[in-house]
This record gives structure tokens, C-alpha cells and sequence, in this order.
């Protein structure tokens, strides 16, 4: 059974930073593009950024690019979010996932498999 389990989230000041990790498991993700979507409440669940298997490509969503890091390791079949300069606009649960192929923007009716969420919340 795959399993992708998020941990590092948490409340902090606004500029302040977080660093978001999620573990894989259940099969090879060889192949996979792994990224991070967020939702607030009452907003639908927004793409944040995506690195390709081999690691060499990585995508971010407008609002969070220059402040928001994503990398992988593969032997440990985890990725990374590293969040800085955050803002309160920036609370949300978020959301690990992963897609079969090179994608540049995870939209979550294409998803292979989530993660449960980890809460972030910035406040000002």
C-alpha cells in the first residue's frame, strides 16, 4: 500500500521559515513527479511546486516562487518544501503528492496519491 506522510508543519511568524518533508512508501516512485499542493478554507486545493524525478526540473506557482525550495532524495524517497519569507496568505494545509510522468503543474484530479495534509499557519 503507498503511503506518503508529510511532517514540519507548524505556526510561525510572518517571515519566518518552515521546512516541510514527506516520506514515500508502498512501491518505486521511479518515474514519478512528487510536489506539494496547499488549501485554506474555503479555497479550492492550489499547486505549489513539483520536481521531476531525476530532480533536475522543478516548478513553482507564482506566489511562492523566490521565497518556497523543493528538492528530493530519492534514495530516501522523500521530498522537500523549504518555506521562507512567509506570509500569513501563506496558512493552508499542505498537501504532498505524486504523478506518474514529467508534469509542470500537479492539478489534483490528476494526482496518483496524496499525503494526509500538514497544517501551516503564519501569523502577522
Amino acid at each position: 500500500q503507498v503511503h506518503l506522510v508529510e511532517s514540519g508543519g507548524g505556526l510561525v511568524q510572518a517571515g519566518g521559515s518552515l521546512i516541510l518533508s514527506c516520506a514515500a512508501s508502498g512501491r518505486t516512485f521511479s518515474g514519478y513527479t512528487l510536489g506539494w499542493l496547499r488549501q485554506s478554507p474555503g479555497k479550492e486545493r492550489e499547486f505549489v511546486a513539483a520536481i521531476s524525478w531525476g530532480g533536475d526540473s522543478t516548478y513553482y506557482a507564482t506566489s511562492v516562487k523566490g521565497r518556497f525550495t523543493i528538492s528530493r532524495d530519492n534514495a530516501k524517497n522523500t521530498v522537500y518544501l523549504e518555506m521562507n519569507s512567509l506570509k500569513p496568505d501563506d496558512t493552508a494545509v499542505y498537501y504532498c503528492a505524486a504523478e506518474l510522468g514529467h508534469i509542470s503543474v500537479l492539478i489534483p484530479a490528476r494526482v496518483d496519491y496524496w499525503g494526509q495534509g500538514t497544517q501551516v499557519t503564519v501569523s502577522s
